[in-house]
C-alpha cells in the first residue's frame, strides 16, 4: 500500500513536471510571436517613414526646378529693368547737370 502511494505521490510529480515544462514552452513561443510581430511593425514603421521621406525629397526638388525656372527668366526681366533705370539716371543726371550750368 505504501509503495503503491510513493508510486502515485512520483507519478503525479512527473505529471506536474511535465506540465510546468509545456507551460513553459507555450509562454516562450508566445513571447517568440509577440517579438516578431513587434519587429514587423518596427520594420513597416521604417518603410512608411522612408516613402515619406522619398516623397518629400521628390516635392522639394521639384520646387527648387520650379524656383530655378522663375529666377532665371526673372534675371533677364530684371537685368533689362535695371538697364532701363540705370538709362534714366544717367539721363536725369546729364539733364540736371546742364539745368545746373545755365
Amino acid at each position: 500500500k505504501l509503495e503503491e502511494k510513493r508510486e502515485s505521490k512520483r507519478e503525479s510529480k512527473r505529471e506536474s513536471k511535465k506540465a510546468r515544462k509545456q507551460a513553459r514552452k507555450k509562454e516562450i513561443e508566445k513571447e517568440r510571436k509577440r517579438e516578431t510581430k513587434k519587429e514587423r511593425r518596427k520594420e513597416e514603421k521604417r518603410e512608411r517613414e522612408r516613402k515619406k521621406k522619398r516623397e518629400r525629397e521628390k516635392e522639394r526638388e521639384k520646387e527648387r526646378k520650379k524656383k530655378r525656372k522663375k529666377s532665371k527668366s526673372g534675371e533677364r526681366q530684371r537685368g533689362r529693368k535695371e538697364g532701363r533705370k540705370e538709362g534714366r539716371k544717367e539721363g536725369r543726371k546729364e539733364g540736371r547737370k546742364e539745368g545746373r550750368k545755365e
